[in-house]
């Protein structure tokens, strides 16, 4: 009865938390996202954009696009519908450079909000700025650089070291806005950028250090170098490149007598390809002075910042990813407190000086801990693979590549023993993460499914057989009560864990 109280409890916080609902209106694109709530890692359930280029003609002719107008406002009322189908009471409705900077701006507001149905707040650039650093912050731990946030109309650039804003402005470069300047002539476009960027002496001040590259554009170009290199991870959250790799994807656009026909380009949507080389060029012009060490691209943006912005202290003081793990086990695992305390009794195992681990590792073995039985409803011989899947491609924050390959490995490990099953995919994830990285995800994995062994996935019994070192040997102590589940099976995993961390092992029973 307990597992389907606490099952239950699980549906409960689901069903209490209120969907928040975002309409960002860009210059390029009218975006809806429905957030499942304001929480630390907020999980959307529905995301749609349509690109009505409402920055298009803004910068020659000072107004939004009549047919634009018209796209956006059709954009609206549907977004309006589907806030209701979902029950959202709350929905914040920004707009951006392209209504802010426009005559007919106040016009398209005031149609806006009949369409919408709710208050549109025209960003300033600063303000505009600032949500897209709290986005910065939302989707990653302690982030220190600067980022970049390039849309239709603007490009937002704030320094931040953690959650201190040090440095922001807004620049005229975004993609459309770039076009309508100089005639679609991206030879022209050179001179525009280099003269906005210096105008910004403060950008240098990343020298050495991590640029967050954040908008739909950016976006698209890493896309095209992850198909390019055929990458196993189709996630763009925490993808990075040095800015060596950066440049060289940038400089295809400068570079080819025909952008548009550039390998990959075809991948990317149809009314994006147009600004993708005056994005590029952006990008590169920009990393020429700025000398990061190197680039991180984020689907966090000022949606994202917006959500941030609502937290209370306590909620925006949580570990992103801890969050999102926590929220997930309750929703998919049998135990959510077994999870926890898989936490603690992991932790014995770390304990043993030969094993030390940073406090990164300890916080992904954690988390690892949390995510170890969302794959039980799979078919058993599916599992491990399945969980690879689910976990390497989920919506986690906090964490990079690095990290989310060791959580999809430890829990691969937890449930296969074989590298047949899943192999093709788990052997392309390892391929990208350090020998350390695979042997800790073994020995987490090896853990975990000795401990499965004890519980069967049940809170209350981990806690009561600890493991400790002796001599040189890994010892699992049962108490009398549970005497019986000592076998042939949990004496198995149990070796393979022991043999994993360079001990003997030993199971003792205890009064």
């Amino acid at each position: 009865m307990t597992r389907w109280k606490e099952l239950s409890g699980a549906n409960e916080r689901t069903a209490e938390m209120e969907p928040i609902g975002v309409v960002d209106i860009g210059s390029n694109s009218v975006r809806l996202v429905v957030y499942e709530g304001a929480v630390r890692a907020p999980t959307p359930v529905f995301n749609e954009k349509i690109l009505c280029g409402l920055g298009r003609s803004v910068a020659t002719t000072g107004s939004l696009g009549l047919e634009a107008v018209d796209r956006a406002l059709a954009a609206l009322a549907r977004f309006r519908v589907i806030a209701q189908i979902l029950s959202v009471k709350n929905l914040k409705v920004i707009a951006t450079a392209a209504v802010r900077d426009a005559q007919n701006g106040r016009d398209f507001i005031e149609k806006g909000e009949l369409a919408i149905g709710a208050k549109i707040e025209v960003l300033s650039g600063e303000k505009e700025a600032r949500l897209a650093a709290q986005g910065i912050i939302m989707g990653f731990v302690d982030a220190d650089g600067i980022a970049g946030d390039l849309g239709g109309g603007s490009l937002e650039l704030i320094d931040l070291e953690q959650e201190k804003l040090k440095e922001a402005a807004t620049l005229p470069l975004g993609g459309l806005r770039l076009i309508d300047t100089t005639g679609n002539k991206i030879e022209r476009a050179v001179d525009v950028i280099d003269g906005a960027l210096a105008s910004l002496p403060w950008i240098r001040n990343g020298a050495g250090r991590t640029f967050y590259a954040v908008g739909g554009t950016w976006r698209s170009l890493a896309k095209m170098q992850m198909d390019r290199v055929d990458y196993p991870l189709r996630v763009m959250q925490g993808y990075r490149l040095t800015t060596r790799e950066a440049l060289d994807l940038c400089e295809q656009f400068r570079k080819a007598k025909k952008p548009l026909d550039i390998p990959g380009i075809t991948g990317v949507a149809r009314a994006r390809r147009e600004v993708l080389p005056f994005g590029a060029l952006v990008l590169e012009r920009l990393l020429r002075v700025m000398e990061p060490r190197q680039v991180v691209f984020s689907v966090f943006g000022i949606r994202e910042g917006l959500i941030y912005g609502l937290l209370p202290p306590f909620e925006r003081a949580r570990d992103p990813l801890i969050s999102f793990c926590e929220d997930y086990a309750a929703l998919r695992s049998r135990s959510l407190a077994h999870a926890i305390e898989l936490c603690s009794w992991t932790d014995l195992l770390f304990a043993d000086p030969a094993q030390e681990e940073t406090a990164d590792e300890r916080r992904l073995r954690h988390a690892a801990c949390l995510l170890s039985d969302v794959g039980w409803r799979a078919h058993p011989d599916y599992r491990g693979e399945q969980s690879v899947n689910t976990i390497a491609h989920a919506g986690l924050g906090g964490v990079d590549h690095q990290g989310r390959i060791f959580l999809a490995l430890s829990v691969f490990h937890r449930h296969e023993t074989s590298e047949e099953n899943g192999q093709h995919l788990s052997e392309r994830l390892r391929s990208l993460v350090s020998k350390r990285v695979q042997r800790r995800a073994r020995i987490v994995g090896a853990a975990i499914r000795t401990a499965h062994m004890l519980s069967i996935g049940m809170a209350g019994v981990v806690d009561q057989t600890p493991l400790s070192y002796e001599n040189g040997t890994l010892v699992l102590t049962i108490p009398e009560a549970y005497a019986a589940l000592d076998g042939e099976r949990l004496r198995r995993r149990f070796e393979t864990l022991a043999a994993l961390v360079g001990k003997r092992p030993e199971i003792r029973i205890t009064r």
